[in-house]
């Protein structure tokens, strides 16, 4: 390589370093008063996916969340204080299960989700569990999830499932 192609690569590291930098998420709990925007964030994260599937439903996408929220479990991803998503997790005893990650699109494939990951990942390692979810079949989650390191496990008509293990 160049000197010159060299300082290249060099700058795009930089660059990039300071964008994961800038991205630091923090996690706060989320709170019941807190449904509607949380709702409204899992509506717009999904809506791509679903309306490319031809299922998208203003009501319904809502909805399925509102009728299962549990602040215990859940907690806002927040930017230099600002709410870009939530995440949700429940401890099934022999596994944690990811219920739910939903970021705002234009914070997606800013490191954000993958901080969340990393989050997570250490709060399974802790317990000695592996993680488990369910993605949408044809949403773009799945190329994440697997990025990260989780493994298809089954398909359903709807969802494809994954499960990552902790390295022992």
């Amino acid at each position: 390589m160049t000197r010159q192609g060299k300082r290249r690569a060099n700058v795009r590291l930089l660059a990039a370093l300071a964008v994961q930098e800038s991205n630091t998420v923090e996690f706060i709990q989320a709170r019941e008063d807190e449904v509607q925007s949380l709702a409204e964030i899992r509506a717009i994260s999904m809506k791509p996916s679903l309306i490319a599937l031809g299922r998208f439903d203003e009501s319904r996408v809502r909805n399925r969340f509102l009728e299962k929220f549990d602040p215990k479990n859940t907690y806002k991803i927040m930017l230099k204080n600002e709410l870009i998503g939530f995440y949700a997790t429940t401890d099934k005893g022999d596994h944690l299960y990811l219920n739910h990650l939903y970021i705002l699109p234009q914070f997606q494939c800013k490191g954000c989700g993958g901080s969340v990951i990393t989050h997570i990942k250490s709060k399974a390692s802790s317990s000695g569990k592996p993680i488990r979810l369910a993605a949408l079949r044809g949403s773009d989650s799945n190329f994440f999830y697997l990025k990260h390191g989780f493994v298809k496990t089954h398909e359903d008509e709807f969802d494809i499932y994954y499960q990552f293990n902790q390295v022992s």
